[in-house]
């Protein structure tokens, strides 16, 4: 992992419990149930990206996930590559 700090480490954990009980929850036989069954990681991952100053700031968050497993590549912007005008690529 890099340099990520503690409060936005356990925000990043948070909503991979999240994600990993939503899919559970979902492939399930019942939406009721799964509504249910999130309530609980939803409001902890909730509290975890405001305590972390995440909240809204949903690029700053997947990096910090992406944090989480060392091999992903780092997906924050940075310079644009010198024989490109832009640094967003064209749509073909």
């Amino acid at each position: 992992m890099t340099n990520t700090p503690t409060a936005e480490l356990a925000a990043a954990q948070a909503c991979l419990r999240l994600l990993h009980t939503a899919r559970a929850a979902l492939s399930g036989p019942s939406p009721v149930a799964a509504a249910t069954l999130l309530a609980g990681p939803i409001a902890e991952a909730d509290e975890a990206l405001r305590r972390a100053g995440l909240t809204g700031n949903e690029a700053e968050l997947l990096n910090r996930i992406y944090d989480l497993e060392p091999d992903r590549p780092d997906l924050r912007p940075g310079p644009a590559p010198a024989s490109s005008p832009s640094s967003i690529p064209s749509v073909p």
